[in-house]
């Protein structure tokens, strides 16, 4: 099976000839449902949700592995932490997320440096909600090293389908992960996908907003 983790990598860094993104503004659930879609196994269906006054993007999977990607630069001198909401209705179950038959997630996020000339020194940094891995804990994804696994959430919500806020910053995470000093990545995308596992999943996710250091 082709890796979901490769193909998008290479699909985000197959055009970024976009200019830099603008970091003043959030990047809103509305912004992020416009974003190209990549399918790899079937279609996870992206849509609106409004809730208590605002909007998310709901992610539904039956079956199914697609990402919604953009390929646009950020400055992470500038702003290297990234900051943004999600929220899961339950995880999967008996799922090991270390291995090609477990590589599902209820909710992703994942940033991309890429490689140029070099494809195979592309590298990612995948923000995950794990079904089973302990938080704080990284692994590298099971079918590329290129791309590191790291738990935020670990397990069933207490308050399913609440919103939850993350703060990242990126340039430390890759420090920490990679051990390479970036000043820029190229690419981000959101992916909700149960393929492997075939249990249906749904999850949301919020706005999304770079910030400088505090």
């Amino acid at each position: 099976m082709t890796s979901k983790v490769t193909c998008c990598l290479t699909k985000l860094c197959s055009l970024l000839l976009l200019p830099g993104l603008s970091q003043a503004q959030p990047l809103t659930p509305e912004q992020m449902l416009a974003w190209p879609q990549r399918d790899f196994a079937g279609q996870t269906h992206y849509s609106l949700q409004q809730q208590g006054g605002g909007s998310r993007l709901q992610a539904v999977c039956q079956q199914a592995a697609s990402a919604l990607y953009l390929e646009q630069a950020v400055d992470l001198n500038a702003t290297p932490v990234l900051r943004w909401s999600w929220s899961v209705e339950r995880v999967f179950d008996n799922l090991d997320e270390t291995s090609k038959q477990g590589d599902d997630y209820p909710v992703r996020l994942y940033v991309v440096k890429d490689g140029g000339l070099l494809p195979w020194r592309t590298r990612a940094v995948n923000y995950v909600w794990s079904s089973q891995q302990p938080v704080d804990s990284a692994w590298p994804n099971a079918f590329t090293a290129n791309a590191m696994m790291l738990a935020l959430r670990s397990g069933n919500p207490q308050n399913p389908g609440q919103m939850i806020v993350e703060q990242r910053n990126v340039q430390a995470d890759f420090q920490r992960l990679h051990g390479i000093e970036l000043e820029s990545i190229d690419g981000i995308a959101i992916m909700t996908d149960c393929d492997n596992s075939g249990q249906p999943m749904r999850g949301w996710y919020g706005s999304l907003e770079w910030l400088p250091a505090p």
